[in-house]
């Protein structure tokens, strides 16, 4: 009897011993480290909460991380370790919609579930897409926002340009299609070499449109030389949003004439939704700076997991499989639903104006911090925040 007692008392412990293994690949080295870097935190953020709490399922996490060394294509061969070599029980996806392709190939192939943390764009979640999971907004849903201000205000002429990459042409055709469903003319989009540093020839063919709003995709820098551009012609449609104005980098990039740029942003630390407050406290606490998108959206990644592996009760793929469909929630970066291909189907991007030097979330209303300030100044209009 008091060796049957003893086995009893050992089983716990047993249970503990034997960790339930979460592996991802991301890039620790290379160009992308540093947004590797913030994932990595994200992880290690989770894995120490979750098991200062007794673990997962009775057992202790560890992550397993490999270094995709930046490279897309190393996505599928390290895959295929963190299954067959790592054991992993659980995989988040790598950073980065071409990664996360290879990624989600090799998921549906070896029938093992996925959650995509990073891949935006439309290729990756096709129909039949059965173990695939996404839990950030696909890029199809980043113009949504902007659409829905554009009508509010009562414009119907929208110039539309996009930076020549896959996810920036995949918003702006979106947004467009949406226009046009609405009633709008968009116009054709704009389509602009990665870099382009003058905006003169699109700015001639928006003022021969009589275009009301002007609307981009693209990235911090793309934004930035709108706005140099548009100063130095002294052109200001009457709304200005740049899907790049959201980040960091684009008030560094032009100053004080970032005023009432409107941007796309995935995350704000001021979200007011599940978990967020606490997230942010903990991430602060921990890291002694402000979370980003990225951190934000691993984080979320893995709470989204955590729930459906709750639900299930289990980690066998078909068990997860359901119940990460079926599942229906909310995380710092918004809601969790997906469509039959696991596309995230909820989730949207919030608007943010940048007034008086911070960004102010403005849409959807139950985020907002403030009420958008429309029209865009004429740059004849504008007066300094300080004195120079």
């Amino acid at each position: 009897m008091r060796v049957l007692l003893l086995l009893l008392a050992l089983l716990p412990l047993q249970a503990w011993a034997q960790p339930l293994v979460v592996g991802a690949a991301l890039p620790l080295s290379g160009q992308l480290a540093d947004l590797g870097a913030d994932m990595q935190r994200a992880l290690v953020l989770w894995q120490e909460s979750r098991n200062a709490e007794g673990g997962l399922l009775g057992r202790r996490v560890e992550l397993k991380l490999l270094d995709d060394r930046s490279e897309a294509l190393a996505s599928t061969p390290l895959y295929e370790q963190l299954i067959d070599t790592e054991r992993a029980a659980l995989l988040l996806g790598p950073f980065g919609s071409a990664a996360s392709l290879s990624a989600a190939a090799v998921a549906e192939r070896r029938r093992r579930v996925l959650v995509n943390v990073t891949g935006v764009t439309g290729n990756v979640h096709r129909p039949g897409t059965r173990y695939v999971f996404q839990v950030p907004a696909p890029v199809a849903a980043h113009g949504e926002g902007a659409l829905a201000i554009v009508r509010s205000t009562g414009y119907r002429r929208l110039h539309v340009v996009a930076r020549n990459d896959p996810g920036s042409l995949e918003a702006a055709a979106q947004l467009v299609e949406l226009a046009k469903a609405a009633g709008l003319e968009p116009g054709p989009v704009e389509s602009v070499a990665a870099g382009a540093g003058d905006y003169a020839a699109q700015i001639a063919k928006a003022r021969a449109r009589d275009a009301q709003a002007w609307i981009a995709f693209g990235q911090p820098e793309d934004a930035a030389n709108m706005v140099k551009s548009f100063k130095r012609i002294g052109y200001a449609p009457w709304l200005f949003l740049a899907q790049g104005a959201a980040e960091p980098r684009f008030l560094k990039f032009v100053g004080q004439d970032a005023e009432f740029v409107l941007g796309v942003s995935p995350y704000e630390t001021a979200f007011r939704t599940r978990g967020n407050s606490e997230f942010v406290e903990a991430w602060r606490k921990r890291w002694s700076t402000d979370p980003g998108r990225i951190a934000a959206t691993a984080y979320a990644s893995l709470l989204v997991l955590e729930e459906a592996v709750r639900k299930a009760g289990t980690v066998e793929t078909e068990p997860l499989r359901a119940a990460l469909a079926a599942l229906d929630t909310e995380t710092p970066i918004g809601p969790y639903r997906v469509d039959a291909s696991g596309a995230q189907a909820a989730a949207k991007p919030a608007v943010v104006q940048i007034v008086a030097g911070r960004r102010e979330i403005v849409w959807p209303e139950s985020l907002a911090t403030a009420k958008w300030q429309l029209p865009y100044p004429r740059w004849d209009e504008r007066k300094p925040l300080v004195a120079e």
